[in-house]
């Protein structure tokens, strides 16, 4: 038995043409029988992952093996070792390598691969997944998500992959900022703009789901939830969710209610409170809870860390909710600046729990 996905995000993820936005579906089905790179690029939330998945699931006989989905977190965000231990690059990062004929007159022939910087290992994967043959069919396609964390100098790297495997391999590059990628790449690639679906179509898809769930809906309950959404599609679909989990039918009054708590206020306190003790695992936990159960983005979670600290001064402390603010300042650039959301919040977290405790230490002595 299919056990289907708790989230409805999941359990509908839309074929190619079933995408809420018209004039995507027209473009990318222009590119299902041919290898051409793309960039898909729009805001957060409006369906760019999902889009990609199923262009893959229309373009592959067997998208299991030939679609790669590699979000660029899986790189730039951990070390050396995290990479060669994960079971999907293990294998091309074991034993020795042949390096330069200069290093050779050194005396050795061989360099472990261990030794690599991460750009060397990071391309290396690279090569050898456009490099492995497609299961089915004539080409392969390779994924990266949140491709606004790659550093220039490997964006270099991957053009010289694109350009060699041109032939059997499609590159579908996903990012938030267009501006983020260089040049180079941004020629090679066709630009696929991905639109805040309407009011209009963000209903139809949640009218969609009600008609599949078998639940009914008072009037006016769809539109608090599409205005409150702005746009964001994946948003809509947890509110709806969590709404429908409050009683058949859907209710305004229960899309209200929670709205009230959408904004995960305990989780967020649980999140401070586990900082300023210095269990950042903890802290780390609750954050994937906003980010992903709840579909906050980081600014709206930095937003609810300072709200939290500064209803609560009795928990933190004047000095210590001033120095989150100011650290908060400099999160909010990063994350601005198209960096991944949730290591900057954690950097900021780490950053104030330590300084809390020294300033508390200080005190104490």
């Amino acid at each position: 038995m299919t056990v289907k996905p708790p989230l409805w995000i999941d359990r509908y993820a839309p074929e190619l043409d079933e995408l809420a936005q018209p004039r995507l579906r027209t473009q990318l089905g222009r590119y299902v029988d041919e290898p051409v790179n793309l960039i898909i690029h729009g805001p957060a939330g409006v369906g760019k992952t999902a889009a990609v998945r199923a262009l893959g699931a229309a373009t592959h006989a067997d998208p299991d093996a030939d679609v790669i989905e590699l979000n660029v977190a899986d790189f730039f965000q951990r070390t050396k070792r995290e990479i060669r231990d994960d079971p999907r690059f293990s294998r091309f990062l074991r034993g020795q390598t042949a390096f330069s004929k200069q290093y050779r007159r050194g005396g050795k022939s061989n360099r472990y691969k261990r030794q690599w910087s991460k750009r060397a290992m990071v391309s290396h994967v690279l090569q050898e997944l456009a490099a492995t043959a497609p299961a089915s069919g004539a080409f392969k396609t390779i994924v990266l998500d949140n491709a606004e964390a790659i550093r220039e100098d490997f964006q270099q790297s991957l053009r010289r992959v694109m350009e060699q495997h041109h032939q059997t391999t499609q590159f579908v590059i996903v990012t938030r900022q267009l501006t983020r990628l260089i040049a180079p790449i941004r020629s090679r690639c066709v630009s696929v703009a991905v639109p805040a679906p309407t009011d209009a179509e963000m209903t139809a898809v949640l009218e969609h789901v009600l008609a599949a769930e078998e639940i009914a809906v008072t009037d006016g309950a769809t539109q608090v939830i599409t205005a409150k959404a702005d746009g964001d599609l994946r948003r809509a679909l947890l509110l709806l969710q969590l709404a429908a989990d409050q009683g058949d039918p859907v209710e305004a009054a229960a899309v209200t209610e929670v709205l009230s708590t959408f904004n995960g206020t305990e989780t967020v306190r649980s999140v401070l409170d586990a900082a300023a003790g210095g269990d950042l695992e903890t802290a780390r936990a609750g954050l994937e809870t906003l980010t992903t159960e709840e579909a906050q983005t980081p600014s709206e979670v930095l937003a609810g860390l300072l709200s939290v600290a500064t209803t609560y001064p009795e928990s933190y402390g004047e000095q210590n909710i001033i120095r989150l603010h100011q650290l908060a300042g400099e999160a909010d650039l990063r994350i601005a600046e198209g960096g991944a959301g949730v290591v900057h919040l954690m950097a900021l977290l780490g950053a104030w729990g330590l300084g809390r405790r020294q300033i508390q230490g200080s005190v104490e002595a």
